[in-house]
Parts: structure tokens; C-alpha cells; sequence
């Protein structure tokens, strides 16, 4: 496995700490939302503008892994005017990130309300911040301006849009990687959320079959589908079908849980570990959802909860894989 952070192509301490910790891969969050009146050079998802960042990674001392281009997408997955468009945008930018040699597009299915949350300062351990989701805190929330959108629909549109793209990501050679719904919960305010359970998750491997249609396996959610999180792993890492992991953890339930400190969350990490080094797991992995640390007084601006999250994986991993 290969230990990457999400921090922007911008060179700086962070990413400084990040080298000095031992950090040879970057994971690049962006939008694939196209920038209006902008000529495609200017596009965060066109050939140079992938290339630009990905030079400045390099330049850095790192190599661009993964890509998490995620935010729009909203007319394909309501099957909007627009949509055949917006599907064109991606099967642009998996051409262009095969020409490059960015193997890993991790995407996902929220239509609509995205990832949730209802407070991000609750107190943990020490004082440090973290998020949570109270799902009795939105039951009277009303439906969207979308009104009820149906699983049957969101498949309808998920199969519609996987027959179009994964052709073009076999041909660029990128693997795409399906982030689940954060939280794993459905409905929300009437919007159905179909990358919810393990279930669904076989079923979305299953509609368009291929080597490169799996999974971004977030393990913050996917503890909140299972109580059994490292057979979770060995069921779909021994089909070859893990592309990407966020390593996380939460405590709770899928409609009542909060974040936690790596080492402070109901999975058990080493065990995890060890599924993937039992499936032969070789991507990227990356550390996600940091606390809050700190007194307040100040902001954390190089990522001690960050450094703090590196030096912990690092040490399991080194001691599994021992």
C-alpha cells in the first residue's frame, strides 16, 4: 500500500512536513464543474491543466496518484437537460489523465445534498473538534426544490452514465473509484442515496462489468454499512475491485455517529491492514477527516492532526506488513 495526502499542488511547509515524514504521493481534489467562458486550457480538468498541476507535484518531490475530481456531475445524475455534456467533460478528463499517467479518478454519486453534516466542533478527546451527523436533526427538514427522487432512478442514471464512461476509462487505463454517500443513509430530505450499503456496492460492480468500474473505499463509511469492516475489505479486495481508500474512522451509526482520532474509532486499523495485505492491495491509501487540535486559539495551518494521523498508519502499516 501507498500512503498519499490531499494537500493542493502549492509548495510550502505542509507539503515540506509531508516529505520530511516520508510522503511520496499527492492526492489532488478539484472540481469538475466547467468554468464558464474559460478558454479549456483554463479547465481544472483539461489536459494542462492536469499537467500543470501535476508538474508542480513533481517539482515538489511527489507524484500525482489519484484524482479526486468530484463536485457538479448533478445533471447526469438527475438525468437533466445537460447531461450527455457533462458526461463528455468526464470521458475529456479520463483521456486526459491516461495521456498523463494518472491511474486513479475516485468520483461519487450525492446528487444534490453531498456529504452531511450537522455539527463540525463537537468535543473530543483532549478538546480537539470533530464532525458528526444527527440524522434526528434534519427529519423535518423538507424536500428539496428536486422533490422524491427514487433508487430506481438513481440507478436508471448511474447505469446510463457508467456505460458511457467506463469504455473510455478502459481505453485511457484509469481506474475509477466510487466514493460511497457520506452518510451512508437513504433517503435524506427525499433524495434517494444508492452508494449506501455493501449490497449496492456489489450491485454497482456488477451493472457495468470491468476491471475498471470499482471502488473508493472510505473507511468512515463503509464502518457505518458493516459491523465486520475487514471482511468487508477481503470481499471486495480479493475481486480486484479496491481502487482507492480513505483511511478514517467514526463511532456510531449510519444516522447517529461522530468522527474520530485514528487510533479513537470503533474499527480495528490493524486489522484492516492486514486484509489488505492478505487481498495483495497495492494502491493508494490516504488519511482523511482530520480533527480539529489545538487550543482554538490559533489555525492549524501545518496539519498536526495530519502529521499526528501519518506517523500513526505508517506505524501500523510497517508493523502488518512486517
Amino acid at each position: 500500500m501507498k500512503i498519499a495526502v490531499c494537500l493542493p499542488p502549492e509548495p510550502g511547509l505542509p507539503w515540506t512536513l509531508m516529505r520530511q515524514c516520508g510522503i511520496d504521493y499527492a492526492v489532488c481534489h478539484d472540481s469538475l464543474v466547467t468554468i464558464p467562458n474559460a478558454a479549456e486550457a483554463d479547465q481544472p480538468w483539461s489536459l494542462a491543466g492536469l499537467r500543470r498541476k501535476q508538474e508542480i507535484y513533481a517539482k515538489i518531490g511527489v507524484e500525482l496518484a489519484v484524482w479526486e475530481g468530484r463536485p457538479g456531475m448533478e445533471q447526469i445524475k438527475l438525468a437533466l437537460s445537460g447531461r450527455d455534456e457533462e458526461i463528455d467533460v468526464v470521458c475529456r478528463m479520463l483521456r486526459n489523465m491516461g495521456e498523463l499517467g494518472i491511474k486513479v479518478w475516485c468520483s461519487m454519486w450525492m446528487p444534490i445534498l453531498g456529504v452531511m453534516r450537522t455539527a463540525r466542533d463537537l468535543p473530543t478527546r483532549g478538546g480537539a473538534q470533530v464532525s458528526a451527523f444527527h440524522h434526528e436533526a434534519l427529519r423535518d427538514e423538507p424536500l428539496t426544490e428536486y422533490g422524491v427522487v427514487t433508487e430506481e432512478d438513481q440507478w436508471n442514471n448511474l447505469k446510463y452514465f457508467l456505460e458511457k464512461v467506463v469504455p473510455v476509462a478502459e481505453e485511457a487505463g484509469v481506474k475509477m473509484a466510487m466514493h460511497p454517500d457520506d452518510p451512508p443513509l437513504s433517503p435524506i430530505r427525499g433524495i434517494a442515496r444508492i452508494m449506501s450499503s455493501l449490497e449496492n456496492y456489489q450491485r454497482l460492480l456488477d451493472l457495468v462489468p470491468s476491471p475498471m468500474n470499482g471502488i473508493g473505499l472510505c473507511q468512515g463509511n463503509f464502518a457505518l454499512m458493516t459491523d465486520d469492516l475487514p471482511a468487508a475489505i477481503r470481499h471486495f479486495g480479493s475481486q480486484g475491485k479496491i481502487h482507492f481508500v480513505h483511511m478514517r474512522d467514526v463511532r456510531g451509526t449510519a444516522d447517529h455517529f461522530q468522527e474520530a482520532f485514528h487510533d479513537d474509532g470503533q474499527s480495528d486499523l490493524a486489522e484492516c491492514f492486514r486484509a489488505y495485505r492478505d487481498v495483495g492491495y497495492e494502491g493508494v491509501y490516504r488519511p482523511d477527516h482530520y480533527p480539529k487540535m489545538g487550543d482554538g486559539s490559533y489555525a492549524d495551518e501545518l496539519g498536526i492532526a495530519r502529521l499526528f494521523a501519518v506517523g500513526y498508519l505508517k506505524g501500523i502499516q510497517r508493523v502488518v506488513y512486517a
